[in-house]
């Protein structure tokens, strides 16, 4: 799974990158060293015209940079919660599971990361007797920007009135699949990754549905590092830049 991750770049870094028509968003995210489930993440998204767009456009899609909540909510549900334990969706189910297949036919959406955090389970215990966890940080070996595959939702808020600008929520989810060997040994799934020149067929909202799957790929074998970080991460509440910096070897728990 995919349960934490790092996203340090500024929304024009990734409007510029991503290639973003139109910067949606209300006010800017700080860096965040620890993105947990529900914190509120970039997506990049592209949402087809309306109204005086149809003839500016063309018919094309707007290639927009939003906020949205990480944990998926589904426009059915009847409360926010639901969107607590939907933070992954798995590539093999995807396009199946009633709360994903909405989504996956025409709100799909690129994640922007620094890297992610996975737990591995060491030989020591904790004083309740289960196995202490050694966090680790993935990222890209080049330093570059990891584009998770993602979906996205719009919720409606029924207990907020029609007029409140604040009753409709944007929501997304990490598409998740099976870890390459290299990784595997720390966790054995990883989050999906949008090649850049996949991009543009991956956001588009009028893609046939059957093509879909294979824009998605694992990373190449090499294309990422793994390295251990501080425990400090386990903790929400922990955030900063050191939360990515290598453990010293002495201070690693194995």
């Amino acid at each position: 799974m995919c349960g934490r991750y790092a996203s340090s770049r500024r929304a024009e870094d990734l409007v510029e990158e991503f290639d973003v028509d139109a910067l949606r968003i209300a006010a800017e995210l700080e860096p965040d060293y620890n993105v947990a489930p529900t914190k509120d993440v970039y997506a990049v998204v592209e949402r087809p015209p309306s109204g005086e767009q149809v003839a500016e456009r063309a018919g094309r899609a707007e290639r927009q940079l939003r906020v949205a909540r990480w944990g998926l909510v589904p426009s059915w549900a009847k409360d926010i919660s639901i969107g607590n334990r939907m933070i992954n969706a798995r590539m093999e189910t995807v396009a199946e599971k009633p709360a994903y297949k909405r989504a996956f036919a025409k709100r799909r959406c690129l994640l922007p990361a620094d890297g992610y955090f996975e737990w591995y389970p060491t030989q020591q215990t904790t004083k309740a007797g289960k196995p202490l966890k050694q966090p680790f940080f993935i990222r890209p070996r080049n330093g570059g920007t990891l584009a998770m595959a993602g979906l996205y939702e719009i919720w409606r808020d029924p207990a907020r009135p029609e007029d409140d600008p604040d009753r409709f929520v944007w929501s997304c989810t990490v598409i998740t699949t099976d870890a390459e060997d290299e990784l595997g040994h720390i966790h054995d799934r990883m989050p999906l990754m949008v090649e850049p020149d996949r991009w543009a067929d991956w956001l588009d909202p009028t893609a046939a549905q059957d093509s879909l799957l294979d824009l998605l790929v694992p990373a190449a074998p090499g294309a990422l590092e793994a390295y251990p970080v501080s425990r400090e991460v386990s903790n929400v509440r922990n955030n900063g830049a050191h939360l990515i910096d290598p453990l010293p070897l002495e201070e690693v728990v194995e």
